[in-house]
């Protein structure tokens, strides 16, 4: 598919959500990390929302075993629905409609054997029908007015090339994440010349790293389907977009928003207390809550 022929509008978005989620033992023993809650909603909740808000209707997750929860969060609940119109509990059934709008569609595809994150993505080719499309990590809760996938998405259609949603990170962390080699265009975006996975702080070009959002044009999966394994002996997205490289355009985009590394036990914390202060109900109360026990706790003992 020549860059031409690419849609100006991304209309779908996969969601990798097969890994097992080894961090957050024992509580993704039985449950999907991706079900784990900030404050009253589940973390794949929040990225759907991103990208249901950003124009996208098909939402494409790639599973695996155990995970079968998440199909059943975006499904009709009957009993659920039917104790509350017995009930009378008007706002709850349509806060549980709300989950799934009537114009999103959700399809599930597994991954069989857990070999990446390009791999992952692999899985869902079927479904992405050669359009571009977006990629949702739902370990990466992302806040952003407009949301961080609508910003995407909106260079996307002025662009028309695969986009990469960056940060900066301190250099001795440079390990933990795809790091980016490039020539910046303006202050939010660079022209991508190279991308290295999990590099040592000494050998890291730079220390733009990949957040959890991405824009992909179709032609990246034949070059996933035929790279050798890369870091960590899995196949990897990193890799797969560097490929793509050679024969398209990639830019990195400096996106306006807080990322919370929800894949650790400590961003999963931060986010349930910053989203916590900001509730629409609780946040006033919370907030009076955490201030009075910072100032108990500042208190001298007798």
């Amino acid at each position: 598919m020549t860059r031409l022929e690419v849609d100006l509008v991304v209309k779908k978005a996969v969601f990798p959500v097969a890994g097992l989620g080894t961090r957050f033992l024992p509580a993704t023993k039985a449950s999907p990390k991706e079900m784990l809650a900030v404050v009253d909603k589940p973390l794949i909740q929040y990225a759907v929302e991103e990208a249901y808000a950003a124009g996208i209707r098909e939402m494409i997750f790639v599973t695996g075993r155990n995970k079968r929860s998440i199909e059943d969060h975006f499904d009709t609940a009957y009993e659920l629905e039917a104790e509350l119109a017995a009930t009378g509990k008007d706002e709850l059934m349509a806060l549980v409609h709300s989950i799934k709008p009537d114009d999103m569609d959700c399809v599930y595809v597994r991954q069989p054997r857990a070999l990446g994150l390009g791999h992952a993505i692999l899985c869902a080719e079927r479904l992405v029908q050669g359009e571009a499309f977006a990629v949702l990590l739902a370990d990466d809760l992302m806040i952003g007015t407009p949301p961080i996938m609508r910003q995407m998405t909106e260079l996307f259609a002025a662009r028309q090339c695969s986009i990469l949603a960056v940060q900066e990170v301190p250099e001795d962390q440079t390990n933990r994440y795809g790091i980016v080699k490039g020539e910046p265009m303006s202050p939010d975006l660079v022209n991508i010349k190279g991308l290295i996975e999990k590099p040592h702080p000494s050998a890291a070009p730079s220390n733009l790293a990949v957040a959890g959002r991405y824009i992909l044009t179709p032609a990246v999966f034949d070059l996933i389907r035929t790279q050798p394994r890369g870091a960590g002996g899995e196949i990897q997205l990193t890799d797969g977009i560097a490929a793509l490289l050679a024969s398209e355009q990639v830019l990195a985009y400096r996106y306006h928003g807080q990322r919370y590394d929800c894949g650790s036990k400590l961003g999963l914390m931060q986010a349930s207390v910053v989203l916590g202060e900001t509730h629409p109900e609780l946040g006033r109360e919370f907030s009076a809550w955490l201030k009075n026990r910072q100032e108990s706790a500042s208190l001298p003992a007798f």
